[in-house]
């Protein structure tokens, strides 16, 4: 799935940054300390260039790990959103093009692509980030995904998705896969990790909206969506919260 040019990639997601702030998941504990254990990198006190940060998910965690980090991201309104949550000294967020990072050589101990790399030249990005790590550092790709296969309920969910939505990309799609950044890897190890994510249903909407198949909807068509999945997931949970099986896919190499 691609969005035109980079330029245009920013804006679709500057037009959902609220959205996106507001309702996309945080990553379990146990990813980070797979990820410390894969790439043998202490999170604290390391150097981390995290490439496509959007508005902070992943940034805020390896703060809150003892992480330096250098927030890099190509959408001035996913940026404001990060920066309006307080930074630090050992915090910078620079808005730049993944593929042209505006870093010397050598100065990350690990490079990380959290929801971001598939937007990114495969071979291009790859490049930057070795040339920025030092030489025991790590390249990280990680997605947080909706696990659809073991929830009716939310297979049922991603259908309505593929029907609704032209550029929708998913689970509900036969050919529908996680990005191939393992493919870019001379060295490699691979995780998956489950989890649950307990969400209600309105912030469940709000992650929804932060899509790009859904900002290329028109508003009224992404309205129109938005009203059906809600009846659909009010029926569902008329308590209004949702258990999610969620499962994060994170690559390492090098």
């Amino acid at each position: 799935m691609t969005i035109g040019p980079k330029r245009t990639l920013a804006r679709v997601f500057d037009r959902v940054a609220d959205a996106y702030d507001a309702g996309r998941p945080t990553y379990p504990d146990e990813m980070y300390r797979a990820l410390t254990e894969v790439s043998g990198v202490d999170l604290d006190g390391a150097t981390t260039v995290d490439v496509g940060a959007g508005t902070g998910i992943l940034t805020r965690a390896l703060r809150a790990r003892g992480s330096r980090v250098i927030a890099v991201d190509a959408g001035a309104e996913m940026l404001a959103r990060l920066l309006s949550k307080g930074t630090d000294g050992d915090t910078a967020a620079l808005r730049a093009d993944g593929n042209a990072l505006p870093l010397t050589d050598g100065v990350a101990d690990l490079v990380t692509y959290a929801q971001s790399w598939h937007w990114l030249d495969p071979v291009i990005s790859i490049a930057e980030a070795r040339r920025v790590l030092r030489p025991d550092g790590a390249i990280v790709g990680c997605w947080n995904l909706a696990h659809a296969s073991q929830a009716d309920w939310l297979a049922a969910y991603e259908e309505r998705l593929a029907r609704a939505c032209p550029t929708y990309w998913g689970p509900a799609l036969e050919e529908w896969s996680v990005p191939p950044i393992a493919a870019a890897f001379e060295v490699v190890e691979e995780r998956w990790i489950a989890w649950t994510r307990l969400v209600g249903i309105e912030d469940f909407l709000l992650d929804l909206r932060s899509h790009s198949y859904m900002a290329a909807l028109s508003s009224e068509a992404a309205d129109e969506l938005v009203a059906l999945q809600r009846a659909e997931l009010q029926r569902e949970f008329p308590e209004g919260v949702l258990s999610v099986p969620m499962r994060v896919y994170m690559a390492v190499g090098k």
